[in-house]
């Protein structure tokens, strides 16, 4: 094979990419320690663009449906007012649901701690009396354990040692605490200023980005990353829409079920419910067990009865509602959903729980786009090459 101009600047890169691999691998935790100062950098950036995102999905409907008579009379006023007053619409249905769920949620959760509180002593009384009785059924007596005797000053000196030899940790742990919660904030300010410039500008940025990557990139490459990009807004809007219908759908299914067995803070579970049912597979359970205990405080019977009936609607939200409003959205089986969620709540906590979902479709789709043509041209070049065989054979015969 001939070595022109195209082979060796192959080989050249090649060469190059073996060697900055070697030397990454070599070094992997200055790599590590560089990978994650440039995240944190870039943050905020990300944190807008998850905004923008899930803004977007409200966005787009009030902007094309809400105000599409508005959108008819070409006014010129209008298409420069659109875009923010979509934006405001978006901005104030978002916190006024969370608004709302707040103010429902935590005065009852302030109210059953403060129950807990009062009911305590009386608890107490019960546990002691209880703890009696087990110890008379085997023959022992609370006076043995009221005789012991406890060296309170001990305890109290050996107490305030600890507390001088850990006093240095408490300080650096609250400093670190404040710092982190500083950051936190300054990262969500700088991310919803970035949200808004990309939701007012989003149609610009994705122009620009095109021609970014025209410019320098090969042609069949950014066809493969617009269909990519394409593919994953399309999976990540229908996942972020049909989690929202499915979470409602369920805390209304609650809420109709708990009020028929006439359970208590029906509205408050429900809400708390539907809320985490946006975490794919686990989320509904993880707000049952708080909806349990609760009711557990007031009435312990239909705690019982209401893990139960959590249970049964449960299941027929995953097999039913689940798989038709956002199973189908995304096109990814069950067990691929549940592997994305255990995977990604191992890396990301909740928000990898609701980020694998989707990305594991996107991946999903990609590679069963990519074998179904790959097989395609096997076949194709298999048909070729047996059609081709008698050919030969007729050629190779004697007139």
């Amino acid at each position: 094979m001939e070595l022109n101009k195209q082979n060796i600047k192959k080989i050249l890169l090649l060469i190059t990419f073996g060697i900055v691999l070697f030397s990454a691998v070599q070094n992997y935790e200055d790599v590590l320690s560089i990978a994650g100062n440039l995240l944190a950098v870039f943050k905020p950036f990300f944190i807008g663009c998850a905004m923008a995102f899930i803004l977007n999905v409200f966005m787009r409907p009030i902007e094309e449906r809400l105000f599409a008579p508005l959108n008819r009379k070409n006014s010129k006023a209008w298409s420069y007012l659109r875009r923010p007053v979509s934006l405001l619409a978006a901005f104030g249905i978002v916190l006024g649901i969370i608004f709302i769920l707040l103010f429902m949620i935590i005065p009852e959760i302030g109210r059953t701690g403060k129950m807990i509180i009062d009911q305590l002593p009386d608890q107490l009384d019960h546990f002691f009396t209880w703890l009696s009785g087990a110890l008379s059924s085997l023959n022992l007596s609370v006076e043995m354990f009221q005789d012991l005797q406890i060296d309170w000053n001990k305890i109290v000196n050996t107490a305030l040692s600890s507390l001088k030899t850990g006093g240095s940790a408490v300080v650096n742990t609250t400093v670190g605490i404040t710092t982190t919660i500083v950051g936190g904030v300054a990262n969500l300010f700088l991310g919803l200023v970035f949200c808004i410039y990309l939701l007012l500008q989003k149609e610009t940025l994705a122009v620009q980005c095109r021609n970014l990557m025209s410019a320098f990139l090969p042609k069949k490459f950014v066809e493969w990353v617009l269909e990519v990009g394409s593919l994953s807004n399309r999976i990540f809007s229908k996942f972020v829409s049909g989690q929202c219908t499915e979470a409602v759908i369920l805390g209304v299914l609650c809420f109709i079920g708990m009020r028929i067995f006439s359970m208590p803070y029906a509205l408050v579970i429900s809400a708390l419910v539907g809320v985490t049912a946006l975490i794919p597979v686990f989320g509904a359970f993880i707000g049952a067990g708080v909806g349990a205990f609760l009711i557990l405080m007031e009435e312990p019977m239909k705690a019982v009865w209401f893990i139960v009936f959590i249970i049964v609607l449960q299941q027929l939200e995953g097999n039913l509602i689940y798989p038709r409003v956002v199973g189908s959205s995304v096109g990814l089986p069950g067990l691929w959903v549940l592997m994305a969620v255990t995977v990604g709540s191992s890396f990301g906590g909740v928000t990898g729980m609701l980020l694998s979902v989707p990305a594991c479709s996107v991946l999903y789709a990609v590679v069963q786009k990519t074998v179904r043509e790959r097989l395609k041209a096997m076949r194709e070049k298999e048909a070729a090459a047996a059609a081709s065989v008698p050919q030969e054979e007729a050629a190779e015969k004697p007139e």
